[in-house]
């Protein structure tokens, strides 16, 4: 009997966590490794401490990002075959746990003092992308790429 009053009290916080968007299970954060800093994408808003938005108007991007059709044209190439349910195998495809890791956020919305991208085929772009990945979307590099390096985003930013 008191194992039953234990799993009907758990109930509601499993199900408010699952409404608030927490997960029963850690999911793969796409992540890249840069020296000794991992930039990864967060899950929740709070862990960001930068936030990319996206927009398919160029004129109000501060960033454009290319998505090219081969490795060797790419600035940032993310290739790997490793299963999106495996957490542990994309933790391991490129990021270690040593040393600090910035968390990047995407955004719904676009703010004055973050980046702004601009994905799409077009040449002459800031940032060339290549993706063949089942942990990583386009947008996902895009946004690592850009969050990886924040000054430069921003001197584009105040140059238009």
């Amino acid at each position: 009997m008191l194992r039953i009053s234990i799993l009907v009290s758990a109930l509601p916080l499993i199900a408010a966590g699952g409404l608030a968007g927490g997960q029963l299970a850690p999911a793969a954060q796409p992540c890249i490794q840069l020296s000794s800093v991992s930039v990864r994408i967060a899950h929740a808003p709070w862990q960001s401490q930068q936030h990319v938005s996206f927009t398919t108007d160029p004129k109000a991007a501060t960033v454009r990002v290319q998505i090219v059709d081969s490795p060797e044209l790419a600035d940032f190439s993310v290739v790997d075959d490793a299963d999106p349910q495996d957490p542990s195998a994309a933790e391991g495809a490129g990021c270690s746990a040593a040393g600090p890791t910035r968390y990047i956020g995407i955004s719904s919305t676009a703010s004055q003092s973050e980046p702004v991208i601009y994905l799409s085929a077009e040449p002459g772009a800031d940032y060339r992308v290549y993706v063949n990945s089942k942990t990583f979307t386009a947008e996902d590099a895009a946004a690592l790429i850009v969050g990886a390096s924040p000054a430069q985003a921003h001197q584009l930013a105040a140059a238009l």
